[in-house]
């Protein structure tokens, strides 16, 4: 058996790292040259220049004012329907907006003291 060639830790690291880092280089040429010879490529900018662009759609107001419970501010009404509108969403699938009853630190005062014996 043959002995190795050299124990040291910072030299077998940079070796490595080497080794490592050559084949993550190759592996981008291999990517770069996949994307130069792609041959969907020209099938794609044909469709892109011959689909036109898609008109946007019209905003439609809300046919009716959507109930809304007492005590909320129009700010947070907004707020809400923007973020029912960035999921794609429109204004009329929104039902009600009205707060939730949280009784999660009633319940956990509760059970802490029921636990203290």
């Amino acid at each position: 058996m043959s002995q190795p060639v050299t124990t040291n830790p910072w030299i077998i690291m940079l070796i490595n790292m080497t080794v490592v880092f050559l084949v993550l280089a190759a592996l981008g040429l291999v990517i770069k040259f996949i994307h130069y010879i792609d041959p969907t490529k020209s099938k794609l900018e044909a469709e892109e220049k011959t689909a036109p662009a898609p008109a946007p759609a019209p905003v439609k107001p809300a046919a009716s004012p959507q109930p809304v419970a007492e005590g909320i501010p129009p700010e947070i009404v907004a707020v809400i329907a923007a973020a029912v509108a960035s999921y794609g969403y429109g204004l009329e699938q929104i039902h009600s907006i009205r707060p939730i009853e949280r009784t999660g630190w009633k319940n956990a005062v509760r059970t802490q003291i029921t636990q203290r014996v």
